[in-house]
């Protein structure tokens, strides 16, 4: 992507002024966003992000400069802009790059660019038709695909030298169900690091059946009781409050500076010895899965959690300075224009020896969530709030009412340490997650979970 001569002039450049480590990131992504609903295109776009990033270090201190010029002058001109946040004699020299052999874990079949944009239309409006056709209730189905093409080259003062190539594709529906004065609507999506066979070997209709259903499940629903009792989170996307309840307490951006629940907890007991969960970047064509992070780290599968034991966090290499750790391939941002820092991949908890059945019939009464919605979290406690999109309330070992409404109220060590049973039924769900580094691609997941005792918030 640029030439290694050029590269070493650049990082050499940024040693100038006394820092001790130096980071070239150079990106390009291409990107295409397609929406389709009413049986028509309502948009096409396509976009862009090339440019480069230099970070420096020095000790404790860090600076940053990117640029989207990609001329020589100019490049030398944001490396001098990066060390002139240092004002001391050279310390660092760059090492002669050793290039690092990177195995591609997420073969991809058919690229993207290679269909055409109708064939890929034509399958979204077979989709959404599918939906329409699957109750007369659907009054709106609307469907999105997105893909990305993603190179990255980073290099070091260390004479690190990581290239990489990815591509990632994500389709979404939308059901709107109406009756009466009433209407409900419905979300799911699937997603990976695939080329346009994400939509191979994957049952299409079931999909949108399955989406249409709980639109329209959901406008019989009662409202939601509350109070204390226990819960059962169901799998994949139930998931999300670990992620982030839980998950953003355990990286390095929150536990370097002491904002996290889980500093200083290495080795002790954090959450039900029935727990243990993982944050794995190299499940093969996972929608949060890397080969190399972005400063050129080997994705990893770290266990965080192992029988309620807190094992490790996820460290950065600027955060793993002020820790005192190793960095161990977790580094990541949105794009060129922000600082990586510690961020999840795939992150779930690990399957249990519980049916889902057994759960439910274990217990007397509470609320089985079975399609979570968003919440609000605050990483320094863990405490967060939870809305619900599809539950039920549960009677003597039955599923009763489907109901609305419904929020789950607690911490993360909280529901951590109140799991008395978990599922065999872990699946995956995929989204997107906000944090100083900005929005990336990441994985969900969970077996299905009870968690004793719990504050639920609904309408009664």
């Amino acid at each position: 992507m640029l030439d290694k001569s050029l590269v070493y002039e650049i990082l050499d450049t940024a040693l100038a002024s006394g820092a001790d480590f130096a980071e070239v990131f150079v990106e390009n992504s291409l990107s295409t966003s397609i929406q389709t609903g009413d049986r028509r295109v309502k948009n096409i776009s396509s976009g862009q992000s090339f440019g480069i990033g230099i970070r420096v270090f020095k000790d404790l201190f860090s600076a940053y400069a990117y640029t989207n010029v990609m001329d020589r002058e100019n490049l030398l001109k944001t490396a001098q802009k990066a060390a002139a946040a240092l004002r001391e004699k050279r310390q660092a020299s760059v090492l002669g790059f050793v290039d690092v052999e990177i195995e591609n874990k997420h073969k991809i079949k058919i690229l993207h660019n290679s269909v055409n944009k109708s064939d890929k239309v034509s399958v979204m409006h077979k989709i959404c038709e599918t939906a329409c056709g699957a109750s007369s209730l659907v009054t709106k189905a609307d469907a999105t695909y997105l893909e990305k093409e993603r190179q990255i080259l980073v290099a070091n003062s260390n004479g690190l030298w990581a290239e990489d190539k990815l591509s990632r594709g994500r389709f979404s529906l939308n059901v709107i169900a109406a009756r009466d004065e009433k209407s409900q609507d419905s979300t799911d999506n699937f997603g990976g690091l695939y080329g346009f066979e994400l939509f191979e070997g994957r049952d299409l209709q079931a999909f949108a059946e399955k989406t249409v259903s709980d639109a329209v499940s959901m406008l019989d629903a009662e409202d939601c009781p509350s109070g204390k009792m226990p819960v059962i989170i169901d799998n994949g996307f139930g998931g999300a409050i670990f992620h982030e309840a839980c998950g953003h307490g355990l990286e390095a951006t929150a536990v370097a500076k002491n904002a996290s629940v889980f500093c200083g907890k290495l080795g002790q007991k954090v959450a039900s010895e029935l727990v243990t969960a993982y944050d794995d970047a190299t499940i093969p064509n996972a929608w949060g899965s890397i080969n190399i992070d972005d400063e050129g780290i080997a994705g990893q599968r770290k266990i965080l959690i192992e029988n309620g034991i807190l094992k490790s966090y996820m460290v950065d290499s600027f955060n793993a300075r002020r820790m005192g750790m190793e960095p161990n391939g977790c580094a990541r941002r949105q794009n060129y224009k922000f600082m990586p820092t510690s961020r999840m991949s795939n992150t779930f908890i690990a399957n249990g020896n519980s049916t889902l059945e057994e759960m439910i019939a274990a217990t007397d009464y509470g609320v089985f969530a079975e399609r979570m919605g968003g919440g609000s979290v605050n990483p320094a406690s863990g405490e967060f709030n939870f809305s619900v999109n599809k539950a039920y309330v549960i009677e003597k070992g039955r599923l009763k009412q489907l109901v609305k409404g419904a929020k789950l109220i607690g911490s993360g060590i909280e529901i951590l340490n109140n799991i008395d049973m978990v599922g065999n039924n872990m699946a995956l769900a995929c989204g997107m997650c906000g944090s100083a580094s900005g929005s990336i691609p990441t994985t969900v997941g969970q077996p299905a979970i009870r968690v004793q005792n719990i504050t639920v918030g609904g309408q009664k």
